[in-house]
């Protein structure tokens, strides 16, 4: 899965990652409220000759595959192609670990409680780290049989859940994950992502490569409704061969409001819940001139929009009239961009990455087209023959060579 840059928002901090490097800036603050990491001068792990498999050891480019906050903001987390998982504290911003991770993380994690850290991978495990002992090595905690896309933890910390590439949603128990408390199971195409709704217990978002997004009752694993993206196209408005998996979701509680970042796509959906009814409520749709790499709600500000564009590599959007619109005028917002267009070369490996998830989609093979043309050609060959028959050619004189009895063809 081709990583592009990424964005993370807690509080007052905001993260924006790119390549190995990450910037992180408060967003109350200004001047020196800026913190650098680059995870190529992090510790490195031994070096290894050969796997498990006795062939040798892939190194990885150090790209950061995926980060996140803890919910109070104390902690922030990161992966990177390496295999390491890094861990920081933010106030002040520190370095606390790196440790080695078995496979290439896909997705993270924190438990409410902050006492750990949930790491999820390529081979479909989800492995455990602890946060106040930040040296302490990883358990492995529940598997799939294959790739897992995303996990999440409820905020009673009771329930995990993991979204797996075989359209399966797993509901375990945190205390004890081999434990299942239910699947949720609707989805054609890869579970993308998962997301808890915090304000509500007993509600969860996913999303697919199907191009749905489904709310569900995660405890009896109950769908209470869904919506494709698909239809909520302008009329004679063309996706061209891009498919809609949602690569972000990120919830605004003040208005109960959900944005959804389509891969490769520069659109935002917004979307409403509504609790009482259990329903999802269409309401906009935003576009932007550029390709939309990542976006996070922030409460106070509004709705950050990171893009592929140099001169405006944030935008901030917030509701005026009853519309999310873009603003311009903001102190706060010019500041970060200027911080990012100094540090613009961690964010120029991600102009070129392509669909994150275009690998993931099921293969089809169309086997009955060729079959059907070559048995076509087979019955003209037959029919040609059978006229030749029928039609003798004419002899060396020019007259109808006339067939022996033993020679006349037989009808079919």
């Amino acid at each position: 899965m081709a990583r592009s840059a990424g964005l993370s928002l807690c509080g007052q901090v905001l993260v924006v990652r790119g390549g190995s490097r990450f910037l992180a800036a408060s967003l109350a603050q200004s001047g020196d409220s800026l913190f650098m990491y680059d995870c190529s001068a992090a510790e490195k792990k031994p070096p290894e000759n050969k796997g498990e498999d006795g062939q040798p050891v892939e190194k990885g480019s150090e790209t950061i595959l995926a980060s996140t906050f803890s919910e109070s903001g104390r902690y922030f987390a990161l992966t990177d192609d390496s295999k390491r998982l890094i861990l920081f504290r933010t106030n002040p911003w520190q370095c606390l670990s790196v440790r080695t991770v078995v496979r290439r993380c896909t997705a993270l994690a924190f438990t409410a409680s902050e006492e750990k850290v949930l790491v999820a991978d390529k081979s479909g495990d989800v492995y455990s780290f602890s946060v106040s002992e930040p040296q302490g090595h990883g358990t492995l905690e529940l598997g799939h049989l294959s790739m897992l896309l995303d996990v999440a933890v409820s905020p009673d910390d009771r329930y995990v859940f993991t979204a797996d590439r075989d359209e399966k949603i797993r509901v375990s128990w945190l205390a004890a994950p081999h434990s299942i408390e239910s699947f949720c199971l609707g989805h054609t195409e890869f579970v993308s992502r998962v997301f808890v709704v915090p304000d509500q217990p007993g509600l969860l978002l996913s999303t697919s490569g199907d191009a749905t997004l489904r709310l569900w009752e995660y405890r009896r694993g109950r769908e209470l409704h869904h919506c494709l993206l698909t239809s909520l196209q302008e009329p004679g408005e063309s996706q061209g061969e891009k498919r809609f998996a949602v690569s972000r979701i990120t919830y605004c509680r003040q208005d109960s409001c959900f944005a959804l970042l389509c891969d490769s796509f520069p659109v935002v959906y917004i979307f409403q819940l509504d609790a009482p009814q259990r329903r999802l409520v269409y309401k906009q749709k935003l576009t932007f001139q550029h390709r939309v790499w990542d976006v996070a709600f922030e409460e106070t500000q509004g709705l950050w929009v990171l893009q592929d564009s140099k001169d405006a590599p944030l935008v901030l959007c917030q509701p005026v009239r009853g519309q999310w619109e873009p603003v311009t005028e903001n102190d706060t917002l010019k500041n970060v961009c200027s911080y990012l267009r100094g540090n613009w070369t961690m964010l120029e490996g991600s102009a070129g990455v392509g669909d994150s998830f275009s690998s993931l989609y099921k293969a089809t093979f169309d086997n009955m087209t060729s079959y059907l043309k070559k048995k076509e050609e087979r019955l003209q060959q037959q029919l040609k023959k059978r006229q030749r028959w029928k039609s003798p050619q004419p002899g060396p004189n020019g007259h109808t060579k006339k067939l022996k009895s033993d020679q006349v063809p037989l009808g079919c």
